[in-house]
């Protein structure tokens, strides 16, 4: 099983597409909400090493934000 992260905030229309496009793929995923935390927004940034929300890792591996997790999605990557 894939260990999926998404860093987000609560206010991002983004964050919830992603969310949604997991949750309708019946994937479980660890939500990570960057909003009013510094830490965790500079952790994000060096992991990712973007500043924008969402910012999606599975298996540890970068893969963007809901363009990219669309796309995975639309490939195959996700099934």
């Amino acid at each position: 099983m894939q260990q999926i992260e998404i860093y987000s905030t609560q206010r991002c229309p983004y964050c919830v597409r992603a969310k949604a496009l997991l949750d309708t793929k019946g994937l479980a995923y660890s939500e990570i909400d960057v909003s009013a935390n510094d830490r965790l927004m500079q952790h994000m940034i060096t992991r990712s090493g973007q500043r924008t929300v969402p910012q999606i890792f599975i298996d540890g591996d970068p893969v963007g934000g809901f363009e990219q997790l669309s796309q995975l999605a639309a490939s195959g990557g996700l099934d």
